[in-house]
């Protein structure tokens, strides 16, 4: 599965790796927000998968700091 993969991507990089792709993840769903205000945005759905990519990072990231 697609998301499987990203999974054990994201579990492969380190902290620094992966709080840079967090910021990355935060930016791209402020600009999708921001057409989707302006009425410039076609693929609505890609707001919802931002955010579950948002919520993936933070997981690993919440998972590599217990550890």
């Amino acid at each position: 599965m697609k998301t499987n993969k990203y999974v054990e991507e994201l579990n492969n990089k380190t902290t620094a790796e992966l709080n840079q792709e967090l910021v990355a993840a935060k930016k791209e769903l402020f600009n999708l927000r921001f057409q989707n205000a302006t009425n410039q945005l076609d693929n609505t759905s890609r707001i919802k998968d931002v955010r579950k990519n948002i919520a993936r990072i933070q997981t690993v990231i919440n998972t590599k700091a217990q550890a």
